[in-house]
């Protein structure tokens, strides 16, 4: 079932990252469509929003030096960044790839 605790992670290679997604779905539920995030009225979130929210988060994670610096300037940056620590850490590129929508080929281009 679309958005179940369930269907989250049917994999788990990740488990840290499926355990905060089972636990945010528990305390928030899901929208109608399934969406995960959305606005308190149960809107799209806008590209702005989200701006805003990583910055302050941020601001609250990283030392003043950390915060400074482009490290994780933008939420897109992580991705990136766990695709390189799942490569180096041995996780097979055909499963990163399928787990990041890419095919192999785009995985190593990018």
């Amino acid at each position: 079932m679309p958005g179940s605790s369930a269907s989250l992670c049917p994999h788990q290679p990740w488990p840290t990252g499926c355990a905060l997604l089972r636990w945010h779905v528990t305390a928030y539920g899901v929208a109608p469509n399934d969406r995960l995030f959305r606005t308190q009225r149960g809107g799209l979130i806008q590209d702005t929003g989200y701006g805003e929210v990583w910055a302050e988060a941020r601001a609250r994670a990283l030392t003043p030096a950390q915060h400074a610096s482009q490290l994780a300037k933008r939420p897109y940056d992580l991705r990136h960044a766990a695709v390189s620590t799942r490569l180096s850490s041995g996780v097979e590129p055909q499963v990163v790839a399928a787990r990041t929508g890419h095919s192999v080929a785009v995985l190593f281009r990018v």
